[in-house]
């Protein structure tokens, strides 16, 4: 990342820290999100594809709303010739809501409400509809589906106190009828893709989309960023657990998740992916940064487990860490990498873990597909993820530790 775009994270992330010591919500979703905004504004803005926000007009009389209560809602450009009839649908990420007071401000956002969502969202890397910049989905029917309910599109209760609706499943559920109405029961091919909360919802949600499709449709799963580890914090804490067990008990979603799961782990551990996904039985792709930006910000060295700072400069730019904080991360993608090897065994999954301080690298067009873009063993993530969904070749790529990778495009703040 050249430093015009880093200055711009910067400025970005001490803005956000000021609303976030108000509201609850993570300031690094919002500094990533404003980045790629901003990304998208510098680029030809004439050449960017505007796809419109569509309502989900019958959700309201099945219960499936958004936190504040208005509808849910999606992004659809529809597939020509070959890519009539497949389908994507990007599940959109924007953290989690783990107690009633952020779910409260929540709902006041984009993130909560369709009345603060955007009316029209630029479609770039895997929702492009160039052959140059997405060459093998370009022409698909492809769909975003947006993020409102703030547990990963999987509670069903509500706090009628505070006028709370925790309905992401049933989000889910008329989504996925709303589609299938728009011609997707007639899918050849279809891939459930997401990024960060929408990545892990991607893996939540696998073997639902498979179930929902015609048996001769070729279904598979791809989860961006969204391989969220149960760690250990530099305080020796866990921040991330911690976070997510209060989404879990917040939005009551232990009836929701995996009983091959909570048969044997506790609700919270079973809305931890390296619990999850040796499990599910559709075909699934992990693209995941070993040292994920969102990550090393708000589960490993959180403000509120690094009180002296000590760690500031290191996760906010890498080339500040000196060697006991770079040992630190390299555990951290250990921890990663052995969490995958039962998943990585079978031969139907397939892997892009590549050694760089990243976060969602499939929507953004210079990480998808792009002259300079990320690589492993010479593919791009888009060829890579192309190569595993039509069988071309096996992928199983697994970066070598940092900083072998000259290729990376690192999110510095």
């Amino acid at each position: 990342m050249n430093l015009r775009f880093a200055a711009v994270v910067c400025c970005l992330w001490l803005c956000s820290v000021v609303c976030v010591a108000q509201s609850g919500s993570s300031s690094t979703d919002d500094a990533i999100w404003s980045l790629e905004s901003k990304l998208m504004a510098t680029s030809n803005a004439s050449q960017l594809l505007m796809v419109p926000l569509t309502l989900i007009q019958g959700a309201a009389s099945k219960g499936a709303v958004c936190l504040d209560g208005t509808l849910p809602g999606y992004h659809l450009h529809r597939g020509i010739g070959s890519g009539a009839n497949r389908w994507l649908i990007q599940l959109e990420g924007g953290g989690w809501c783990n107690t009633r007071r952020s779910c409260i401000f929540r709902k006041t956002t984009r993130r909560g409400s369709s009345n603060h969502m955007e009316k029209v969202l630029a479609f770039t890397g895997i929702l492009s509809n160039k052959a140059n910049e997405n060459p093998d989905f370009f022409n698909w029917n492809r769909v975003k589906l947006r993020y409102c309910d703030g547990a990963s599109y999987t509670g069903d209760s509500e706090d009628q106190s505070s006028q709370l609706y925790y309905r992401g499943q049933r989000i889910w559920q008329v989504a996925m009828e709303e589609l299938l109405s728009k011609g997707m029961q007639k899918a050849d091919q279809a891939l459930l893709s997401g990024c960060s909360a929408g990545g892990l919802a991607s893996i939540l949600h696998c073997d639902q989309f498979k179930a929902v499709l015609p048996g001769t449709t070729k279904v598979k799963c791809l989860s961006d960023a969204g391989m969220f580890m149960d760690a250990v914090d530099v305080s020796g804490g866990h921040s991330l657990r911690n976070m997510f067990q209060g989404v879990v008990t917040v939005q009551n979603l232990q009836k929701e998740l995996s009983t091959t799961c909570t048969k044997h782990l506790d609700p919270t551990s079973c809305f931890f992916p390296q619990n999850l996904v040796s499990e599910i039985k559709t075909p699934m792709f992990l693209l995941n940064a070993a040292y994920d930006a969102w990550q090393v910000q708000e589960s490993l060295a959180p403000p509120s487990a690094d009180r002296t700072g000590s760690w500031k400069a290191c996760k906010s730019d890498h080339s500040h860490c000196n060697s006991s904080q770079i040992h630190f991360f390299q555990d951290f993608r250990s921890q990663m990498v052995n969490a995958v090897k039962t998943f990585s065994a079978s031969a139907h999954n397939g892997l892009f873990i590549n050694s760089c301080f990243a976060h969602c690298q499939s929507e953004r067009q210079d990480t998808w597909f792009a002259p300079d873009s990320p690589r492993l063993y010479g593919k791009t993530v888009a060829e890579s993820v192309g190569d595993w969904y039509f069988d071309r070749k096996t992928v199983k790529a697994i970066d070598c530790p940092y900083p072998c990778d000259k290729t990376c495009h690192d999110l510095t703040f």
